[in-house]
């Protein structure tokens, strides 16, 4: 069995290292100075600033009273692409989901999370269905 080791209360100095310590020796980059802003290393491809309108739908008919996020209308985008929206989506909001028939389905009430992450990919992302 291993043997603890009880620290003196006799008043005598304790030896402790602390698991910090070799941080001292550690630079870190400078800041840029207040007013800049940092430019993006490699610019958005020009293609993919408008790659057209997608509609994010949320229903919950025919599934058990669950609420999911549907996005629609994509055109001129494969099924490996919707794939891996589909994917950076699911992480991002941190939830389940599927790509079906041409649409992307995420649970729950994501539809915030979800533009969000396709005004990134170049598309426009549009409420529809109240």
């Amino acid at each position: 069995m291993k043997e603890k080791r009880r620290i003196s209360t006799d008043g005598e100095p304790v030896a402790w290292k602390s698991p910090f310590a070799g941080l001292k020796d550690v630079v870190l980059p400078q800041a840029p100075p207040r007013g800049q802003v940092n430019q993006p290393a490699t610019p958005q491809p020009a293609s993919a600033k408008n790659r057209g309108r997608v509609d994010i739908i949320r229903q919950t008919a025919h599934r058990g009273g669950k609420t999911v996020t549907v996005i629609t209308g994509f055109v001129g985008i494969g099924q490996a692409e919707k794939e891996q929206l589909a994917k950076e989506m699911q992480k991002a909001c941190g939830v389940g989901g599927t790509v079906k028939e041409g649409r992307i389905e995420i649970q729950g009430d994501r539809r915030d999370d979800v533009a969000r992450i396709l005004t990134k990919a170049g598309f426009r992302p549009v409420f529809a269905g109240g």
